[in-house]
Parts: structure tokens; C-alpha cells; sequence
């Protein structure tokens, strides 16, 4: 038996056994029946530990034929095997609870909550399932970003695609020591819920206990609502957001990587420092499950970006080259497609052909003092040196994949300058400057543009924020489009931007995440950035007949030219949305 890890004199109970089965039904059925509920959120629905009660031990045996593993170890066969139960189970279990109270209510429906399930469970299995889910990510702790709601939310619309998706908010610090009685500042409050609602997340605020210790909280979450309800034709998003660049979602590779744990990573910074790049530099994303990259699901997007989804089984990596095929380009990095979906190591990249290179031996690293040479060809430097000039080097990643290229690549623009010691001063210096070595490989098929980076561009970003491997996301990202994206701001600031259709109109977010406490929380006060020069594209065949700003309450002044409508919002506070009626 486990305690319960707050209050240590109470037990849990086996989340997939027959408490939950039996008596938990029989508690909804009476509830639905006297009630007439609408649904049941479920919280902690997804097993946080290891069971290994009699039910579990029993329930497994019987399916695999083995004993409960004694850890998570993803090189344990009996692991995988028992991952793959226990999502079967807690699937059946709702199954089994829509069922029950369904023959009572039929439009009833049970809401599962989504704290860490996000890597525990495979959420493509959702999206036949639910109506609507909500995060509960409830605000920033440690150094997570302002920008994280948005990311959340392009993760689960990954795999709810046009269902109405939310997130779960407290008024209170959620930091490890839980004082869910305290209060966050207005700032604070402000900057999570609208990064949120900028990016298609519906907020629902989360209380504990009913008595209010500090009223301050009270005004600004009022405020928010009441922001909302006044713009709500604007927020009515249809289908996905304007953007045809997409991240590729990977479960299996948090999962299964067993490599970033080995040294001491966490798989969401690969993803990390790629996201806040691109937030940095203003292009907006959207995210595309792993399970879901059939056809119909990836060519709304120019490019498709692998930030180092190491776990792709044989069918994804054909689902991308198909995706290629159809003259869509790919950006990947350092281990991309190197293990198939049970972390097992291939000999080869699953997606060699495409990168036009071969795994060529064990990664190298951790390096010190290693860097990358830029290559700046005459009469014009390539694209992917843009904003890198006058410089003889750039640093490089942590670690690296070598590889041997197999195709013609007639543009090297960075070579590697391999670790050299950085003590004694005496032999501070590179051994190795006759060798050319690429550390970027690009190349063009058909309409398709390919870039890959054989290092971990993205983990080394989170974790250092160099300005240079920065522009080098951005770089790869807008080459790959050929600069082709459906909106361009500029202006001072950090600018979170998504851009939406309505029915009759279309609006441009800009979320400012402008702030000293950007990265380590929380925001104590806001700093307005000042004025933004948009331009976006408009619909095909569609007029605008008035522009203004949600926050600021103003009418704008716009010139429209080619299928371009362009404006200047004078300045943006937290959030600020440009409308442009059609």
C-alpha cells in the first residue's frame, strides 16, 4: 500500500482497479441521475505510480504473461509491456465510465485531467474520445516561461485538432511548497491567461477551499473574464492558426530517449529552445502529433520541424517522406529519427535519405569549447548567416552526432571547429583548421527545402540563449519557407504573435512577454513595448472593412496592397489584438 504523498496517514487507492470501476461508476450514475450533470472531471485519472496491488499484479500477469517491473526502465522489456496495459486500462476505464452515464444522460461526458499525461499516456488514443480537455497547468514555477500556455496549448490541439481546448489557472504560487491560499501578482495572473487565450485556450479558474484568505486576486481574474465575454465573435477561432510552420509533437521520444536522461536532460528542452527562438523571432507555429501525420494532417504547413524527435517508428518516418514528397520541407536535428518508436537505436537515421547523410558513430560530447565557423560565400553569404557577420566563429552545441554525407551539398555555410583545452592559457588554441568539417547540412528535392543540424542546437539554446543559434532557428526555419509566412511584426520587445480566422473577420494576437522576469517568475509589473508594424496576409478573395485593436478600444488606420493588409498598433501592454473585419 502507498501513502499519500501530502497527508501521510491516508492511503491511495489503485487508480485502475475496481474502486474506479465499480464504485467511482456507481457514484457518477447516482450523481448524473439525481443531478443531471453534464460530465465529471477526473482528477489524476492517469496513474502518478507504480502499483503493485493485488489487482495490478493479477491484471498484468494475465495480459503479458510477466511480473510487474520493479522500475521504469525503458531497456526493461516487461516496461514497454507495461506501459502499453496500463494505457489500455485507463482507456477502457473511460470507455467504461462514458458508457455508464451516457445511458442516463447522453450528452453527459467524463473530462479526464491532464497533469503529467502528456508523456505518460499516448494522447493521439484521446482524440475519439474527447469532447474537449483542459491542461492543468495552473501557473509558472522555477524558470519555466511565460510562453508556456501557448506551447501547451499547440500540443493539444496536436490532438484534439478543432475541439474547443482550455486551461486550468489558480490564483495562488505553484511552486513545490503549495501554499494554495496565497496569491500571484496581476502581472503575473495576466501574462498566463492571456499567452493562453492568444492561442486558442479557453481559461478556467481553479480555486482551493471556499474561503477567500486575500481578496486582491479577485479584480484582475474578473477583469480577464470580463475582457473575454466583452471580444467573444473574436475569439470564436475557426479551425487551426494561420501558420504553416509545424513542430512535430513526440511523445515516444520523452518516453523512450534514454539517452537525454543519461545525460542529465530533460527531452522538453530540445523542444524549448527551439520554441522560445522562434517566439523571439516572431514566426508563428503550430504543433502535429507524431500519430497523427497522415496526409490530411500535415499539408496545411510549408515546413515541419523535428526538434530532435529521437523515437519515430518506420511508419512515421515514410509518413514524412511522403510529407516531402508532396513539396513540404523539413528541418531536423542532432538524433532525429536515430531510434525507431521503442528507443531502440537504429544503425542508420530513419529519415537518412532525406537528411542525405549517415550516422557515422557514438555521439560526441559533452564538448567544451567547441565552435562553429561560418562560411561566408561571395558575392552573397547564404541566408542561414543572416544577422551573422564579422566573425570568425560562433560557439557550437553540447553534444553532436557525426555523420558522413551522402548526397551533393553545394552549400556548407558552418564548419565545425572541434573542442580544443580551454586551460592552461598556454594551449588555448584550435588544433584542427585545415579540416572541413560541415555542421549544417542543407539541401533542395523538388520543392522541398531540407535542413539538419547535427548537433543539439535546441537543448544548447534553453540552456545558454545564445543570440547567434537564435538566428540560426530562425534562419533554417525561414529558408525553408522561403520566407513565405502568412504574418510579419516587427518592433521592439519579445512578441508572442498567432494569427486566426473567425467567420466574418480575422485577428492578429500579440501577447508581450517583454519583461525582466521573463525567465524566473513572476512578473511584477507589465512594460508596455512600443509601436508594432504589422503586416498580414489576408484570405483569398476577402476585403477588409475595419481594423481596430480589442485591448486599446481604437479604430486603425490600414493600407492594403497585393492580398496584404498592413498597419501599426502604437503600442502593446499585455495583450493587444488587431481585428480586421471582412
Amino acid at each position: 500500500m502507498r501513502h499519500h504523498w501530502a497527508k501521510t496517514d491516508l492511503y491511495l487507492t489503485c487508480t485502475l482497479g475496481p474502486y474506479n470501476e465499480h464504485f467511482m461508476t456507481e457514484v457518477m450514475k447516482e450523481l448524473v441521475t439525481m443531478y443531471r450533470v453534464d460530465g465529471f472531471n477526473h482528477n489524476r485519472w492517469n496513474p502518478q505510480l507504480m502499483c503493485y496491488c493485488g489487482y495490478c499484479r493479477t491484471a498484468f500477469r494475465k495480459a503479458s504473461g510477466l511480473d510487474l517491473p520493479r522500475k521504469e526502465d525503458p531497456s526493461d522489456p516487461s516496461w514497454a509491456k507495461y506501459l502499453i496495459w496500463r494505457e489500455d486500462r485507463i482507456f477502457e476505464l473511460w470507455d467504461h465510465w462514458n458508457a455508464e452515464i451516457r445511458k442516463i444522460n447522453p450528452n453527459a461526458f467524463v473530462l479526464p485531467g491532464l497533469g503529467g499525461i502528456r508523456t505518460k499516456a499516448n494522447m493521439s488514443k484521446v482524440r475519439n474520445r474527447a469532447k474537449t480537455l483542459y491542461i492543468d497547468h495552473q501557473g509558472r514555477a522555477g524558470s519555466t516561461a511565460p510562453w508556456t500556455p501557448g506551447l501547451e496549448a499547440k500540443e493539444l490541439r496536436s490532438v484534439l485538432g478543432k475541439k474547443p481546448i482550455g486551461i486550468t489557472f489558480s490564483m495562488g504560487h505553484t511552486e513545490k511548497w503549495r501554499w494554495k491560499d496565497s496569491r500571484q501578482t496581476d502581472a503575473e495572473l495576466r501574462i498566463w491567461v492571456c499567452d493562453g487565450v492568444a492561442n486558442g485556450l479557453r481559461p478556467k479558474v481553479a480555486k482551493f477551499g471556499g474561503i477567500v484568505y486575500d481578496d486582491r486576486w479577485l479584480d484582475v481574474v474578473a477583469d480577464m473574464y470580463e475582457w473575454q465575454w466583452k471580444h467573444e465573435s473574436y475569439l470564436r477561432n475557426e479551425g487551426f492558426p494561420v501558420a504553416n510552420v509545424g513542430i512535430v509533437h513526440s511523445q515516444q521520444t520523452p518516453r523512450f530517449y534514454t539517452a537525454a536522461a543519461g545525460r542529465g536532460h530533460s527531452c522538453s528542452d530540445y523542444v524549448d529552445g527551439l520554441y522560445h527562438a522562434l517566439i523571439e523571432a516572431r514566426i508563428p507555429t503550430d504543433m502535429v502529433h507524431e500519430d497523427l501525420l497522415a496526409e490530411g494532417e500535415l499539408d496545411r504547413f510549408r515546413a515541419l520541424i523535428l526538434p530532435n524527435a529521437a523515437c519515430l517508428s518506420g511508419k512515421q518516418c515514410e509518413q514524412i517522406r511522403q510529407y516531402v514528397k508532396r513539396g513540404g520541407s523539413l528541418i531536423a536535428t542532432f538524433e532525429s529519427s536515430l531510434y525507431d518508436e521503442w528507443g531502440k537505436r537504429r544503425g542508420n537515421f530513419g529519415l537518412a535519405d532525406l537528411f542525405g547523410v549517415s550516422a557515422s558513430g557514438p555521439v560526441q560530447g559533452p564538448m567544451k569549447n567547441s565552435y562553429l565557423r561560418p562560411v561566408y560565400a561571395k558575392p552573397e553569404p547564404h541566408p542561414m548567416l543572416d544577422g551573422i557577420r564579422n566573425t570568425r566563429r560562433i560557439i557550437n552545441g553540447v553534444y553532436r552526432q557525426p555523420v558522413a554525407a551522402e548526397a551533393e551539398f553545394p552549400e556548407q555555410p558552418l564548419m565545425l571547429i572541434a573542442p580544443y583545452p580551454d586551460l592552461p592559457m598556454e594551449e588555448v588554441y584550435p588544433r584542427d583548421l585545415d579540416k572541413n568539417v560541415p555542421e549544417l547540412y542543407l539541401r533542395q528535392l523538388g520543392d522541398s527545402r531540407i535542413v539538419y543540424f547535427p548537433f543539439d542546437i535546441g537543448r544548447t539554446n534553453w540552456e545558454v540563449l545564445d543570440i547567434d543559434h537564435g538566428r540560426l532557428i530562425r534562419n533554417a526555419v525561414r529558408w525553408a519557407v522561403d520566407n513565405d509566412l502568412p504574418v510579419e511584426v516587427d518592433g521592439p520587445g519579445v512578441i508572442d504573435v498567432t494569427v486566426w480566422r473567425q467567420k466574418q473577420s480575422m485577428t492578429v494576437h500579440l501577447v508581450n512577454l517583454t519583461n525582466p522576469m521573463m525567465m524566473k517568475g513572476p512578473f511584477r509589473e507589465t512594460f508596455p513595448v512600443g509601436e508594432q508594424r504589422i503586416r498580414v496576409r489576408l484570405p483569398k478573395g476577402a476585403k477588409p472593412k475595419r481594423a481596430h485593436l480589442l485591448t486599446a478600444g481604437t479604430e486603425l488606420a490600414v493600407e492594403v496592397s497585393g492580398g496584404w493588409l498592413s498597419a501599426r498598433v502604437p503600442s502593446v501592454d499585455v495583450h493587444e489584438v488587431l481585428a480586421i473585419d471582412l
